[in-house]
């Protein structure tokens, strides 16, 4: 148990650690905020991708040394994808039932998407890796984490901070780049194994992997540029900020982790992933759609922030569930 614990706030320390270059060079103005949105491009566009095709190659590479079944693989991370799915969708639509008589206030809508959309990506998968070591699927489980919130995000997530259905978009949750990064990561766990020895496909998949590594990074300096720029003071002091964080980091990932708990189909591992994960900070996609539809951006930053900054507690406080297994 202690052990858990310790990797995890090692963990969370030195991934937060990385925002402190992007607070001090934006202090000493080296950098600017409006330097963020080709970060973000970055960040987006080509590392996330990146991330999810090398997690499925490599996942098919282990299989294939460690004398893995592909094909139990596969099912648990159809498994993931449709438990992530359906865990996310449900907790907001028991918000929504909830809060919907209180719509008219962005902020409410805000808590329905924030108390469930995660940095399961950029943060959750460098930490479920490092807290389940020697399983292969972790990395996955992370990457299709990505590609069922993002199927949320842009359906429901938009609906619930405009409070308008024409801004839904089916086409914008299936056309993105995780979709994309997702088409070429199927290939890459099937053929994976077969082609490694081909000296060509392993220099490319380093530089994958390279790419994919910085991830975490960017997202944590992009953080710290974005900290620079906000009052102290104005951060801490809206007490709705620490309601989304209390449901975001503690009741939605124990929620999450005892809906699947008794199901005895679903192997240990597969139930920590869904801790873990589910109980990493809001997502800063949620500021990203706050700004674009102008729905309560502060309050979408601070919340952003201020639960990335707490994860530092929460984080290992939660993840003591694991030694429930």
């Amino acid at each position: 148990m202690l052990d858990t614990f310790i990797t995890c706030v090692i963990r969370v320390a030195v991934s937060l650690c990385f925002a402190i270059p992007g607070f001090l060079l934006c202090k000493t103005k080296r950098v600017s905020e409006k330097h963020l949105s080709t970060m973000s491009t970055i960040l987006v566009y080509i590392c996330g991708p990146c991330m999810i095709i090398y997690s499925f190659y490599n996942a098919a590479v282990s299989a294939s040394i460690n004398d893995l079944n592909k094909g139990q693989m596969a099912l648990d991370m159809l498994y993931f994808a449709i438990a992530t799915f359906l865990l996310q969708a449900i907790f907001m639509l028991i918000l929504y039932f909830i809060l919907r008589r209180k719509y008219e206030d962005a902020k409410y809508r805000l808590l329905t998407c924030g108390s469930v959309l995660g940095n399961v990506g950029f943060f959750g998968l460098p930490l479920v890796v490092s807290l389940v070591p020697g399983n292969p699927l972790m990395a996955c489980y992370s990457s299709i984490y990505v590609i069922t919130m993002n199927l949320l995000v842009f359906t429901v997530g938009v609906f619930c901070l405009t409070n308008d259905t024409k801004y839904m978009s089916i086409k914008s949750a299936l056309m993105n780049p995780t979709t994309f990064g997702l088409l070429l990561a199927v290939p890459a766990f099937i053929f994976g194994d077969k082609i490694v020895s081909f000296t060509i496909v392993d220099a490319f998949a380093s530089g994958i992997n390279l790419l994919g590594q910085m991830t975490t990074p960017l997202c944590m300096l992009i953080l710290g540029i974005r900290l620079a720029t906000v009052s102290f003071k104005t951060l801490w002091i809206r007490p709705f900020i620490y309601l989304i964080c209390f449901f975001k980091m503690i009741i939605f990932p124990v929620a999450c982790f005892f809906t699947v708990y008794f199901l005895p189909f679903l192997t240990p591992d597969f139930k920590k992933a869904i801790l873990i994960i589910s109980a990493v900070p809001c997502a800063s996609v949620i500021l990203n759609m706050a700004e674009i539809h102008h729905a309560e951006e502060e309050l979408a930053a601070n919340c952003v922030l201020v639960s990335t900054i707490l994860c530092m507690v929460t984080i290992p406080m939660v993840t003591l569930l694991v030694n429930i297994l």
